[in-house]
Order: structure tokens, then sequence, then C-alpha cells
């Protein structure tokens, strides 16, 4: 039975990933989906990055691919580079060309028609089309100011509360201690690298999405081994 499974931000938290597709008993046969940030923070980006190539999986762009692929292609334009973390700039010194091409090719968002889902990194602006939105914006934002424009701040009401799909969308980015429910979003960025855990969504085939007080029933998770980064933030 081919299952859809969304996983949230790995960010090189290789030994968590192989835990959680084990317990999920992730096969060929099943549609795996990454919301973005493989990269940075964690003990082994390569590897996760290897892993995920190697399986076949969509991947949507997270911020920190977002920031190493403009700081590649300056880098290659003997153009000065956007200022990136210590880790982005080892993972740049790492990578091979193959693997950025790869990179390079991931999309800002994808839809799965089947279960009327989109993933996308950040969210969406609500009442804009994703069309009409600029890709920074959308591996960036939190959320919206009271004025009611985007914002990527920390302290802001999330846009998922505003929010009105369909698609029901899943995305990642704003690292919370439990997943971010909304009627029409999901956010599955749980903190792994934080010392959280790791979270998939896992929906059977032609399954929709199921209302917010029975979401948790496709929400598989596995704890962290530990704090690999940082302090962790509530959204």
């Amino acid at each position: 039975m081919a299952r859809t499974v969304i996983v949230g931000d790995v960010h090189g938290c290789r030994s968590e990933l192989e835990r959680l597709l084990s317990y999920i008993g992730v096969g060929p046969q099943d549609q795996l989906i990454f919301v973005g940030d493989l990269i940075g923070r964690g003990p082994d980006t390569l590897g996760v990055v290897k892993l995920v190539r190697k399986l076949g999986a969509v991947v949507v762009r997270g911020n920190h691919e977002h920031k190493l692929l403009m700081y590649r292609a300056a880098r290659q334009r003997k153009q000065a580079a956007p200022r990136v973390s210590r880790a982005l700039r080892e993972v740049s010194e790492r990578i091979g060309e193959g693997l950025s091409r790869w990179m390079s090719e991931m999309p800002y968002w994808f839809d799965v028609p089947e279960h009327g889902v989109r993933v996308v990194h950040g969210g969406m602006v609500p009442g804009r089309k994703i069309e009409e939105t600029e890709p920074g914006l959308l591996v960036t934002i939190r959320g919206m100011t009271p004025e009611g424009d985007p914002t990527t701040a920390r302290e802001c009401r999330l846009w998922g509360e505003t929010y009105a799909g369909p698609p029901h969308v899943v995305f990642g980015h704003n690292a919370g201690r439990a997943p971010q429910i909304h009627e029409w979003a999901t956010g599955i960025d749980t903190g792994c690298v934080y010392g959280g855990s790791l979270t998939a969504m896992v929906l059977l085939p032609g399954e929709q999405v199921p209302s917010t007080e029975h979401r948790t029933s496709v929400l598989v998770s596995v704890p962290a081994a530990r704090q690999y980064f940082g302090v962790h933030r509530q959204p």
C-alpha cells in the first residue's frame, strides 16, 4: 500500500531520520517528501543529503538550502557572497557539483493532489497566490504583522491561524516542541536539532488531512538523541 510520508526539518540529524523512516517502515512504494532544511546545524548534514538523494525523495527548498545556493552562486561568480553561518560554509566546501545541482532543482513548493496537500518550507501568505509570492518569503515566513503584512519575526501571529485553504499546507521552518495544528495548515518542525523530535505526517492512499482534533492520528515522531544546536525556541 503506497503511502505519502512528509518529513519535517532534519538539519543534519541522520540517526534520527533513519530511526523515523525505520519506525514508519518506509518502503520503495511510498512517496517520501521533505519540507526542506535537510542541512546545517546537526552532526551529519552530508550524510542526510546523500541518504535523501539515494531514496529518491521529493525535497522542497528550505531557507538553509536557499542560502547555500545563493552563497555558492556568488562565490562562483567571484561576487560578494551573502553572509552565512560557519556550518553552511562547511557544507558548501564539502558538497560536490552533483549534490549542488540536485539542490538547485528543489522546488519551492510541491502539491500532492491525492491528499489535497501542498508542501512548502516556510508557509503561505494568506490571501495571496503562491505563484505571486517571492520565493525568499516562501522559505522564511513565520506569520503576519498587526497591519496584515507577512513577517519572518518569531514574535508574530502565525500565518496558519488566518490561512483559509484549500489546499492544506504542510510546512516546517518554525520550530516548536509540538506540531503547529491549524484548520488548513500543519507545521511539522518539532526541533529535532534543538533536542526536540523529528516528525512526519503519514497519509494512506487517498486520505485527506484529518480535522484539528484528529490531526495527531497521522503524525509520527521520534525523539532526538540529544540537543545538537542552540537553544530551542517556541514558535
